[in-house]
C-alpha cells in the first residue's frame, strides 16, 4: 500500500525535473524604447527637426519626415518638447540670426569611433572657415581615407551644430550636404556675411 498523502503540506515542486530536450526557456524582459524630444525649427523656408536625448541633441534633421518615420528609423519614442530642446533652440536660433559662432549644447552621438573622430573634427572648424575632405582626412591622420571621411561627414547626425557644410570639395567646390547645396550655400553666405539676413 502507498504512503499516506498529507492533504494539508504545501505541495513541493522542486521533485519535478524539467523534461529532457525540453530546456527551460528563460524569462525575456521587453526593453521600453528610448524617449527623444523633439522640436521644430523653420528658417527662410527651410524646416529643421531637432531630437534630443535627456545627454544632449541626438539628431538635426534638415529634411524632417514625420515623427512616425523617424520613431521606426530611431528606434526611440519621439514626444514633442520645446522645453527639454530650449538650450539648443536658442542657440540653432541665435546661430542663424548671425549672433552665435560656436554651439556649446550638448550633443549625444552614436557612430563608430572614427566616425565620432570625424566629427569632433569637423566641430573644431572655425566659424566662416573651409576645409576640403581631404584637409580634413589629412587631419585626423588618415590621409588616405577621404572616402571614409566622406561617409562620415555625410552620417553627420547634427549638421548645423557639427558643422559639416564647413567641409568642401578639393577644387574649393561646393559638394554634397544633407540638406541640400542650396542651404550648405546659404549657411556658408551667412557665416561669411556674404548674404542679407
Amino acid at each position: 500500500m502507498g504512503a499516506a498523502i498529507d492533504k494539508k503540506a504545501s505541495p513541493n515542486y522542486s521533485q519535478f525535473k524539467p523534461i529532457q530536450g525540453d530546456p527551460a526557456v528563460p524569462r525575456r524582459t521587453k526593453r521600453l524604447p528610448e524617449k527623444l524630444y523633439a522640436s521644430t525649427v523653420s528658417w527662410e523656408g527651410w524646416v529643421f527637426r531637432v531630437l534630443s536625448s535627456a545627454n544632449g541633441v541626438r539628431w538635426l534633421d534638415l529634411h524632417p519626415p514625420s515623427l512616425e518615420s523617424l520613431e521606426a528609423k530611431l528606434g526611440a519614442r519621439i514626444v514633442p518638447d520645446d522645453q527639454q530642446n530650449e538650450l539648443a533652440l536658442n542657440e540653432i536660433h541665435a546661430y542663424l540670426r548671425g549672433e552665435l559662432r560656436q554651439f556649446t549644447v550638448p550633443v549625444d552621438l552614436r557612430g563608430t569611433e572614427f566616425q565620432c573622430d570625424v566629427w569632433n573634427t569637423i566641430a573644431q572648424i572655425p566659424y566662416g572657415k573651409t576645409i576640403s575632405y581631404g584637409e580634413l582626412a589629412s587631419t585626423i591622420k588618415r590621409p588616405k581615407a577621404t572616402r571614409a571621411v566622406g561617409q562620415a561627414v555625410g552620417a553627420n547626425p547634427v549638421p548645423i551644430i557639427i558643422p559639416c557644410h564647413r567641409v568642401i570639395g578639393s577644387s574649393g567646390g561646393l559638394t554634397g550636404f544633407g540638406g541640400g547645396l542650396p542651404l550648405k550655400e546659404r549657411l556658408l553666405g551667412l557665416e561669411r556675411g556674404t548674404l542679407s539676413l
